[in-house]
């Protein structure tokens, strides 16, 4: 109990240095957790993918579709229990700004493929017997304050046209992790459209989305839906929800590094700080040191003084960074919409968070525990006064 109250008088014994030094630590601590969550945002799509779900696309790109005639074909093959088709629209709703994604679906096929869409049933029905009909994510509804019944008006830009839809219904997750910023309406009312206006541009989807029953047959299934359509005009390329997600992450993935290394960057920089306020706090203590010696105290003792105050003003900054690190990224989220369909703080962040105080805490006590235990006692007691 003395060890402890010694080493909190320590810590406060320069307030003004104390405070900035453990701002410091606040910062650096929210920094790391901001920027680390931001990294998780980026892979949410891939972590929360189903390992039951494929996704099939054509094999050059992803910008060239499929015939709507292979859908039966994919259904036919062994371990296959459900397939739906899924189109990106691209359209902008009133200005480029407001972007989210829009996504033309096969219908029922295609929900009963996603169950973590929690929609009504009465919602559900009214969406399925409209043409026109969408629905919409709580999220996306929530940032543009969508409602049942209203008309959303899109301007097409893969699909060029003025576009209305009415939304039938708002989807909630069955997860936190689930996405409920995107928008979904019928590929049939787009396809009806682009048969008079485009003909050659009919009877064709994005990608395929394959449900199978076991997880275990990814790789199978994949291989058999995949051999055949080779040597066919649209090769296809089939692979796991999660690796189809993960190829839009690679795109990206310069950025992703970057934003790892500044993240770890902080936290070098704030221990470098750490170290600097320890050792000179050590320097001017050199005479109590010399003087704990005289009186018996060992290199122990004197490295548990030490250790401890690193340790006491790490884990306070680190606290306060982890407490104000909610509130800021939910005003983070709030700003970027729905670029990050899911942004939330993981306990895997704030674990890190404070292994990272704890790391920065004992390096910063490493130099000056070494220098009060080699100390000489003649030439500590010398520095008094």
């Amino acid at each position: 109990m003395y060890l402890l109250r010694l080493i909190s008088r320590n810590a406060l014994r320069h307030k003004l240095r104390t405070a900035l030094t453990i701002l410091g630590l606040v910062v650096a601590t929210l920094s790391f957790g901001l920027l680390q969550t931001v990294v998780d945002a980026w892979y949410s799509g891939a972590e929360g993918a189903s390992a039951t779900t494929l996704v099939t696309r054509n094999a050059t790109s992803l910008v060239f579709p499929l015939p709507l005639s292979y859908q039966e074909r994919v259904r036919a093959v062994d371990g296959v229990s459900g397939v739906g088709y899924a189109n990106w629209f691209g359209g902008i709703y009133q200005e480029p700004k407001n972007f989210f994604a829009q996504f033309a679906i096969s219908g029922k096929s295609y929900l009963d493929i996603y169950p973590d869409y929690l929609l009504p049933e009465a919602e559900r029905s009214a969406f399925l017997r409209d043409r026109k009909g969408a629905i919409v994510g709580r999220k996306l509804a929530m940032q543009y304050g969508f409602k049942v019944g209203d008309i959303i008006p899109l301007r097409g830009t893969i699909f060029p046209g003025q576009w209305e839809f009415v939304v039938r219904g708002i989807y909630d997750g069955r997860q936190s992790t689930t996405n409920t910023a995107t928008m979904f309406f019928h590929w049939d009312y787009i396809n009806e459209v682009v048969k008079r206006s485009i003909p050659r541009r009919a009877n064709q989807v994005g990608v395929y989305v394959v449900q199978i029953a076991h997880a275990e047959d990814a790789a199978a299934v994949s291989g058999a839906i995949d051999a055949q359509f080779r040597n066919s005009l649209a090769e296809t390329l089939t692979e796991t929800e999660k690796a189809f997600q993960l190829g839009f992450v690679s795109m990206s993935e310069a950025i992703v590094v970057a934003i790892r290394v500044v993240s770890f960057v902080v936290i070098v920089i704030i221990m470098a700080v750490m170290a600097n306020t320890m050792a000179m706090s050590a320097r001017e203590r050199l005479a109590e040191y010399a003087t704990l010696k005289v009186l018996g105290f060992g290199p122990g003792y004197l490295a548990a003084l030490i250790f401890g105050e690193s340790m006491l003003l790490a884990l306070a900054g680190a606290a306060l960074g982890i407490l104000l690190l909610f509130p800021v990224a939910a005003t983070f989220a709030a700003a970027m919409g729905t670029m990050f369909p899911v942004f939330q703080v993981s306990p895997l962040t704030v674990l890190l968070q404070l292994l990272s105080a704890v790391a920065v805490g004992l390096v910063a006590g490493i130099a000056p525990t070494l220098r009060a235990a080699r100390v000489n006692i003649v030439e500590g007691l010398r520095s008094i006064g």
